[in-house]
């Protein structure tokens, strides 16, 4: 435990650490390392492991915390740590405390929430080193339509030394079992409110938290939606006026290493660390839900957030599944009299144990070891003519590893595994610790549109090392750019994102990189354009300024009903090629129950020249996203529907019903004909 001595107790301060404090914690970390309970089993306690199991309660005690587990269900009813002898919520009834849980339903049939109680229980292992706990539930045709049909091992692992636990569970679907969906699979831990009200995500996402009593009617005023309440009277009066959503905590995957909650009396954090993304689903950008008030924290492996029911599984035909979901580490710490949750945030960044992924200690037969994994290498090389003769290093490239399928459909995928990594300047790339199977490689490049799929299918076999020399992705691309609005990196980041109603703020967010996760901001696009929708003009107007970050819907004149909204794009053309065929690249970040539909020189002809009907279920506007599911379409442009000088490219988001639909872009660009250099980039 920690014995340093703070200058600041930041519990006075609502909102954030200073970042004056960041150098001296750098310089600390030193002391960290030496001084901080271990994460890991190097480490060894004098206190071995034990367990003693009673006829409701399973406990698990190392020397540094002791774990109860209620049984057969399985349920974390209690950790005490620190001398406190509950972390957990013990206001709340024993199964709504730390859980596994699950979403699901029969075909065509609403959704059913399951919090995972096991039938029967199980020691893996028991020594001075390690106990190893299982609590299954076990399906049969009896409980068709009452319980999900899986058969499920919940594990959980307490180490000698080591300051937390572990968990991680198998699901199975037995072949021909019947058909249902799973919307979302989570770990659950619900913390005493008394004591955890400060939370971190990163390092820049930390804060004072409400109370969960804050929410209610009386201190909190609901806004457009549930999740979203504005603080009218809250316990904190530091925190009145702002706005508490729990979707203004999420985090993309490749990011979501380790966040949770610290208590200042005494000094404790409680976080939840996964060093892989082996067992999530829709790639490393997918945003899941983190930590929110509560206090919660959350394990999410999948979840249909930012992108709809597009990655929800859907089991059909008796198909047979299994997945191995975590293990997920539960790492506590805490310091003598220091007080400055900093520093017990440094120290559990140090636990993310990367390096020691795959773990060596879990028992189950169904998560392979290191020795039984393998990886892939390669370089990946980008082949475009129009932006530079030579092939050009694919710089940055997500590069990973899922189910068979087709070009990008590793971003619905949601039954499998997926391994993914990110080349360095050179386009060189390493997956390893790669589960046995059959995958195919899949990339994208920031910087470049669209995706790109190896050729072959790789069999992954255990000890294999496939090294696949240089691959080339050769982006869509039929001739030279005339103009280009934004940045082809899946995301509508560097567009305009405007400033917060000043009534609807959350202060972590006020100077902050992420000012897209402020409450409200679609109602800001009429505010700017009072008397007319958005009209941005190539090589005049500015991307970053002028192109709002979102083509949502606005209020009738009646202010009774929503109506579409239709940007223009102008441009001109000092020759129009008759002979040649141009094309217009539109990629979309998100999309929300949208249809955008394009013309051009002619808003009002009917049917448009292009449409993409019905399109998404992101929900990313609500949910203070800048990106969700990433869609390429590639619109062939007749030589006929131009003119030579000024043209004007009508795009229109039809559908009205609710101020959430819209359309997040990621990146235009206008191509001239192949070989029609005379087209000087406007």
């Amino acid at each position: 435990m920690l014995g340093l001595q703070s200058k600041q107790n930041p519990i006075q301060n609502p909102h954030t650490i200073s970042t004056a404090h960041m150098g001296p914690l750098r310089k600390l970390r030193r002391v960290i390392e030496n001084c901080c309970t271990s994460g890991g089993p190097a480490t060894m306690s004098p206190i071995g492991v034990r367990l003693s199991v009673q006829d409701r309660y399973v406990t698990i005690d190392n020397g540094i915390l002791q774990l109860t587990l209620s049984k057969p269900d399985g349920i974390v009813t209690g950790v005490q740590y620190n001398g406190v002898d509950n972390l957990m919520e013990v206001l709340n009834k024993e199964d709504n405390r730390g859980y596994w849980d699950l979403v699901w339903s029969e075909p065509g049939s609403n959704g059913i929430f399951d919090v995972i109680k096991g039938t029967d229980f199980r020691i893996i292992a028991e020594d001075d080193n390690r106990v190893e706990v299982s609590f299954t539930r076990m399906w049969d045709p009896s409980l068709k339509g009452t319980l999900v049909p899986l058969n499920i091992d919940k594990r959980f692992i307490v180490l000698r030394g080591s300051s937390g636990f572990y968990t991680y569970a198998i699901y199975e679907h037995l072949e021909g079992w019947p058909d249902f969906d799973i919307a979302e699979t989570r770990v659950a831990f619900k913390l005493r409110k008394d004591k955890f009200q400060y939370m971190a995500l990163a390092d820049n996402r930390q804060r004072i938290m409400p109370m969960p009593d804050d929410r209610l009617p009386g201190r909190g005023q609901q806004l457009a939606y549930p999740e979203a309440v504005l603080l009218t009277n809250p316990i904190n009066p530091e925190l009145r006026d702002e706005v508490d959503d729990k979707y203004q905590y999420s985090i993309e995957n490749k990011d979501n290493k380790v966040h949770g909650w610290v208590s200042f009396d005494p000094p404790i954090g409680f976080w939840q660390i996964t060093p892989s993304n082996e067992f999530r689903t829709g790639g490393p950008v997918k945003q899941n839900l983190t930590s929110h008030v509560g206090p919660t924290t959350l394990a999410i492996f999948f979840s249909a957030h930012y992108s709809g029911a597009d990655l929800v599984p859907k089991f059909r035909g008796g198909e047979y599944w299994k997945k191995v979901f975590g293990p997920v580490f539960m790492y506590l710490n805490s310091s003598w009299i220091f007080t400055d949750p900093q520093l017990l945030w440094e120290d559990a960044k140090i636990q993310i144990e990367v390096d020691s992924w795959p773990y060596n200690f879990p028992l189950s037969e169904d998560y392979p070891t290191i020795e039984q994994r393998g990886s892939v290498t390669g370089r990946l090389l980008i082949r475009d003519r129009h932006a530079d003769d030579d092939y050009i290093y694919a710089d940055s490239a997500y590069v990973g590893l899922a189910l068979p399928g087709d070009t990008g459909s590793w971003q619905r995928e949601c039954k499998g595994y997926q391994f993914w990594t990110r080349a360095d300047a050179f386009g060189n790339f390493t997956i390893s610790n790669v589960r046995t199977g059959d995958y195919n490689l899949y990339a994208w490049v920031p910087g470049f549109i669209g995706d790109y799929k190896f050729d072959a299918t790789i069999s992954i076999t255990s000890g294999c090392f496939i090294d696949l020399g240089d691959i080339v992705y050769a982006p869509p691309r039929d001739g030279p750019t005339l103009w280009e609005i934004g940045i082809p990196d899946r995301s509508a980041a560097e567009f305009y994102v405007p400033d917060p109603n000043p009534n609807y703020v959350n202060r972590l967010y006020i100077n902050h990189p992420d000012k897209f996760r402020q409450y409200g901001l679609w109602e800001r696009y009429a505010e700017l354009y009072p008397d007319g929708d958005l009209v941005y003009t190539v090589g005049e107007s500015d991307y970053t300024k002028d192109w709002f970050f979102a083509q949502v819907t606005r209020k009738s004149d009646d202010q009774t009903s929503y109506i579409p909204t239709t940007w223009q794009i102008r441009f001109k053309l000092d020759t129009v090629y008759q002979n040649g065929s141009y094309k217009l690249r539109i990629a979309i970040a998100s999309a929300t129950y949208s249809e955008l539909q394009v013309r051009f020189n002619n808003l009002n002809i009917n049917p448009p020249h292009f449409s993409t009907g019905l399109i998404g279920r992101d929900n990313s506007i609500a949910r203070h996203g800048i990106h969700g599911l990433y869609r390429l379409y590639s619109i062939d442009v007749k030589s006929v529907w131009l003119v030579e000088g000024e043209n004007t490219i009508f795009l229109t988001q039809s559908r009205s019903t609710s101020p959430f639909q819209g359309i997040m872009y990621d990146y235009l660009r206008l191509e001239g004909p192949s070989g029609s250099d005379a087209n000087e980039r406007i």
